[in-house]
């Protein structure tokens, strides 16, 4: 009888892969809202045919990451109601995904990446290095979203923060929002080490509030809508 074996691995295809990279650059704000995203440069600037480039751009667009302008795409620029309706749905489902978690985190070596995340966080902050910082803040969230059983709910979460992400890029230079956002992850982890699920899904309720009220008083969307950004 043939030993079992183990199924070969199989790249990721190519579309999979212009997808997962534009998204990458999408996130990390080296792809600004309103620069055009056309398939012909894309497909030269990344070595490939225009086929898996176009079908990237419409998994983006399909996401809502990218919207169709004219023959190109780009990231869609935020007003203050596109954030509103971003934070609402986030307060919607991380909340309720990281209470399903706190079980579990109430075991020190399952929390153990959180806690290297925020320590991480802090090192980052105190050294005013914003990519360490942001590196860590995605890893925070990362540690404990690997933690949540139901995958539609993870890439929900997931989707939702990639669509403020460039906030995240253009105002984390700023020691004052990096202190509210810092704060925030503090309360969380502190929830998560009692296994308090109720308090840990309150602690990201309210550090969804700080930290999207720091973000458009750090841009100045406050200013299209002074009483929406404080809600």
């Amino acid at each position: 009888m043939v030993p079992t074996l183990k199924p070969v691995e199989r790249p990721l295809a190519l579309s999979d892969q212009v997808y997962q990279t534009l998204r990458a650059n999408v996130r990390n704000g080296k792809i600004l809202p309103g620069q055009a995203l056309q398939e012909v440069q894309l497909a030269a600037q990344l070595g490939v045919s225009r086929t898996p480039v176009r079908e990237a751009l419409t998994r983006l667009a399909s996401d809502g990451l990218v919207t169709a302008d004219g023959r190109s795409f780009v990231v869609p620029s935020l007003t203050i109601a596109d954030v509103d309706d971003i934070y609402e749905v986030r307060s919607l489902l991380e909340p309720e995904a990281l209470r399903r978690v706190a079980a579990q985190t109430a075991n020190p070596v399952v929390r153990a990446p959180i806690i290297n995340a925020l320590e991480a966080s802090i090192a980052a902050h105190k050294a005013g290095d914003n990519e360490a910082f942001m590196d860590a803040n995605a890893r925070f969230r990362s540690a404990w979203l690997a933690l949540v059983p139901n995958p539609r709910l993870v890439h929900a979460v997931e989707l939702y923060a990639d669509h403020v992400q460039h906030l995240r890029t253009l105002t984390l230079g700023s020691a004052k929002v990096r202190n509210v956002v810092l704060a925030g992850l503090k309360r969380i982890a502190k929830q998560l080490a009692a296994g308090d699920g109720d308090a840990a899904a309150q602690a990201m309720q309210d550090h969804l509030r700080e930290a999207k009220h720091a973000f458009v008083v750090a841009i100045g969307l406050d200013h299209q809508a002074p009483q929406a950004a404080t809600k």
